[in-house]
């Protein structure tokens, strides 16, 4: 499975994106916990955009399911970082979502440009339901193949 959207620079936009892939991953049978990591890491990404992108451009979800894992970049084309954002200290009041996202998902990497925007990439094994489609269609596959 693979989605793309393109969403304006407002808050709203992030119930949108909450919307459409939680539903897609349930749809595909992906486990309710599993599910709530991927958007609670998404929804920390698109609010980075949000509050410091400083663009009037849309930005951009990518999200694809394949191999049993979720990666979901988050693109935007605004003033881009000077280096590794920073992570927040114990009393910070930003970069707390980066911390959330490392926390929740395998992996987080960060791909910015001055002038040019940010690219946040989020990646994570997924767990299924026990009558998850995809789990069946696997066991088909094998058999199958067999």
């Amino acid at each position: 499975m693979r989605f793309s959207l393109a969403l304006p620079r407002e808050s709203l936009s992030v119930r949108v994106l909450r919307r459409v892939l939680g539903d897609a991953l349930r749809g595909l049978g992906v486990a309710e916990d599993c599910i709530g990591d991927i958007l609670v890491a998404a929804s920390e990404a698109c609010t980075n955009v949000i509050q410091h992108s400083r663009t009037p451009l849309d930005y951009e979800v990518w999200a694809r399911v394949e191999d049993g894992m979720c990666v979901l970049t988050v693109a935007d084309h605004g003033r881009g970082l000077s280096g590794e954002p920073p992570e927040a200290g114990e009393q910070a009041e930003s970069g707390r979502g980066i911390k959330i996202m490392r926390a929740l998902v395998d992996d987080v990497t960060f791909d910015t440009h001055p002038g040019q925007g940010t690219t946040v990439r989020l990646s994570k094994r997924l767990t299924w339901k026990d009558e998850a489609l995809m789990r069946r269609l696997a066991g088909d596959l094998v058999h199958s193949a067999r």
